[in-house]
């Protein structure tokens, strides 16, 4: 049911079944490597390409995610996912591992939320029993398309983020136990005439802001009403600069309760410049450790809000400037 201009409200407030997420070397290190279900030694993965390893990481999140719901592969109706790379080729060849119907969908770094958006909206109105939904990444593999091959050794500015391999997914489903999505609010492409790609957090903030703003007045509420928001992914440069524009526009909202993907994954001495990036940022910190969190009992009511730069190669060599978006999702405790 639409409610407002741009969100939906789930009355049958679909389940995460089972979440799955897998990492690399690096999130190894990191800030919440307890909360990955499988962590890789090398960036390789056993395959002759990062774009074949990056591939990897989603057949690897989808399986365990059947695994831990105990559901039998094929039940699952449908997946949806994407990724960074040329044509989201690592998504739809993981989907063609697993001969599943599938949708693939690019939101850049906010597509972990889009697809939960779509595929709880899929489930709610009963045209799924069983759905997996996923975002992925490869630092080396996106490094290579979107900046320099990491062989080149160029020196970042602060305002940099290091873009994180993994991949996380979730089983949506129509009954069951766990977490419940309750509601979508779909973001709108906003672009501020930022064009420097090195400088993520700084162009995307206005677009969370935007969503933040927009889920508040369609729901009629303000931030009191969750347990936590999480942004991602804005690091440092792109929190501090949304903390701003939301308070110049009447937003109250307690920082502690308030976090971003992108400064949860990693530890303050890994050399991340302005901190996390890359589709699989929000997917796994989501999925992973916020969730884990929620299940513990920490939190009742979230608001999850992926942001995304949707710039590409050939737009930042036509000296375009950076569009952007924001997904929120509000996700919730359930029996």
């Amino acid at each position: 049911m639409l409610h407002g201009h741009r969100t939906w409200i789930f009355d049958n407030k679909p389940v995460i079944l089972s979440t799955a997420t897998v990492g690399g070397p690096f999130e190894a290190k990191g800030n919440i490597a307890d909360d990955f279900d499988l962590l890789h030694e090398d960036l390789w993965l056993g395959e002759d390409s990062y774009e074949k390893a990056h591939k990897v990481l989603f057949e690897e999140a989808y399986f365990k995610a059947i695994e831990k719901a105990n559901v039998e592969k094929e039940k699952i109706q449908f997946i949806i996912s994407g990724d960074l790379i040329n044509q989201i080729t690592p998504s739809s060849f993981a989907a063609r591992t697993l001969s599943t119907p599938y949708l693939g969908i690019f939101g850049a770094c906010s597509t972990s939320m889009e697809g939960l958006a779509l595929g709880a909206h899929i489930v709610n109105y009963g045209s799924a029993n069983y759905l997996l939904t996923g975002a992925a990444s490869h630092n080396t593999a996106v490094e290579k398309q979107f900046r320099y091959p990491t062989e080149y050794g160029g020196q970042k500015p602060p305002t940099a983020q290091w873009t994180v391999t993994g991949a996380g997914v979730a089983l949506l489903s129509n009954n069951g136990v766990g977490p419940r999505v309750t509601s979508a609010t779909i973001g709108r492409v906003v672009d501020i005439g930022f064009s420097d790609p090195f400088n993520m957090g700084g162009a995307m903030a206005p677009a969370a802001v935007d969503t933040i703003e927009a889920h508040f007045r369609d729901m009629q509420i303000d931030a009191s009403y969750y347990d936590l928001i999480v942004t991602g992914d804005l690091g440092h440069i792109g929190r501090e600069v949304s903390l701003d524009l939301m308070h110049k526009h009447g937003i109250t909202l307690e920082e502690s309760k308030y976090l971003d993907c992108g400064l949860l994954i990693y530890r303050e001495d890994q050399p991340v410049l302005s901190g996390g990036s890359g589709a699989a940022c929000s997917a796994t910190v989501v999925y992973g450790h916020i969730l884990n969190r929620m299940r513990k009992g920490e939190f009742n009511r979230i608001l999850v809000v992926a942001t995304g730069a949707l710039l590409s190669p050939l737009s930042y060599q036509q000296n375009e400037t950076i569009p952007c978006i924001a997904h929120a999702v509000s996700i919730e405790s359930g029996g």
